[in-house]
C-alpha cells in the first residue's frame, strides 16, 4: 500500500511524531511511504509535492489547517487518515495515543467513510471546492453586506450581514458553529448557511437540501472575498452570484469505528 504522509512543520515534537509513524508504516505494516515536501525536509528525507503522489491513502499528523491544506492540493480524493497535533482538530479522528496500534492494522485494510464537499461556481466557472466552508466577507472591516438567497428560482431570504458562512455538514463543528450554526450530521446531505452578525434578529441559519438549486446573491456597495476552506481567496467586486453545488467527488476519510456524536462530545470537553 502507497501512504502519502504530511505533517505540520511548525511543531518539532509533531514531525518527531510523524518520523515515527513513518518508521510503523515502513517496518511494521509493510508500506511505501512517500512524504510531502515540507514534511520530508523537516525529516531528512526526500518528499514529493502532494499533487504528484499517487498513493492509496493519507495519514496527516497536525490539526484541522493541515487536514484541509493536504484536501485542497489533492488531485484526487484519498482516503485520510488524520492524527491531531492542533488545538481540538474535529476532522482528525486520532489522538497520538491511539494512533500508533491503529496504524500497525492498515495493512489488514479498512473501510472508508465519505464526506460531502462543496463547489463553488460563478459565471459557470468553478472557483473551489470546500469540505468545511465557504466564507463570504466584506474586505473593509465593520461595514456590513447585502444577500440574498435563492432557493430552487425563489428568492427566500435577503438580509444584511457581515458575512455569510455556506457550509458543509462536516464544517458545522467549524467556523459555522462559533458563528452560532447547529451541529450537524456529517451524514446528512445539505447546505447550512449562517449569516454572521446579521443586521436582523430573524435572519437565522438554514440547513437546505443538497437536492434543491441554492444560489446566494451578493448584492452590496462594499466589496467582498470569498474564502474557501481557510486556504484560498477570490475577491467577488460588489455584485456577485455564487451557485453552489455538491461536488461530485466527496473527501474520503479513513473509518476509525468512533461514533461521530461521542467524538464531537469529546471534543468540545475539552475547549
Amino acid at each position: 500500500m502507497r501512504v502519502l504522509l504530511v505533517s505540520r512543520i511548525d511543531n518539532p515534537d509533531a514531525l518527531a511524531f510523524a518520523g515515527r509513524i513513518r518508521s510503523i508504516l515502513v517496518d511494521e505494516a509493510g508500506c511505501e511511504v512517500t512524504a510531502e515536501r515540507d514534511t520530508a525536509a523537516g525529516l531528512g528525507i526526500e518528499g514529493a509535492s502532494i499533487s504528484s503522489v499517487d498513493a492509496d491513502m493519507a495519514v496527516i499528523v497536525g490539526g484541522d489547517g493541515t487536514i484541509l491544506r493536504t484536501i485542497q492540493k489533492m488531485k484526487k480524493p484519498v482516503p485520510v487518515l488524520g492524527i491531531n497535533w492542533g488545538e481540538v482538530g474535529f476532522l482528525a479522528d486520532l489522538e497520538p495515543e491511539d494512533a500508533p496500534d491503529f496504524v500497525r492494522t492498515l495493512n489488514q485494510g479498512f473501510s472508508v467513510e465519505e464526506r460531502m464537499r462543496i463547489a463553488l461556481m460563478k459565471d459557470g466557472v468553478c472557483l473551489g471546492v470546500a469540505l468545511n466552508e465557504a466564507l463570504i466577507v466584506t474586505t473593509r472591516p465593520a461595514k456590513m453586506l447585502r444577500f440574498s438567497i435563492v432557493v430552487d428560482g425563489i428568492t427566500t431570504e435577503e438580509f444584511r450581514a457581515d458575512g455569510l458562512l455556506i457550509s458543509t455538514p462536516t464544517g458545522s463543528t467549524a467556523y459555522a458553529m462559533s458563528a452560532g450554526g447547529p451541529i450537524v450530521d456529517p451524514r446528512i446531505q445539505g447546505f447550512l448557511l449562517v449569516p454572521l452578525a446579521p443586521y436582523l434578529l430573524s435572519s437565522r441559519p438554514h440547513l437546505i437540501s443538497s437536492s434543491r438549486d441554492l444560489e446566494v446573491r451578493l448584492e452590496s456597495a462594499k466589496t467582498a472575498n470569498l474564502v474557501i476552506d481557510g486556504q484560498k481567496t477570490i475577491e467577488l467586486g460588489t455584485s456577485s452570484t455564487i451557485v453552489v453545488k455538491q461536488s461530485p467527488m466527496p473527501a474520503l476519510f479513513v473509518d476509525v469505528k468512533r461514533n461521530f456524536f461521542e467524538k464531537v462530545d469529546h471534543k468540545l470537553s475539552k475547549l
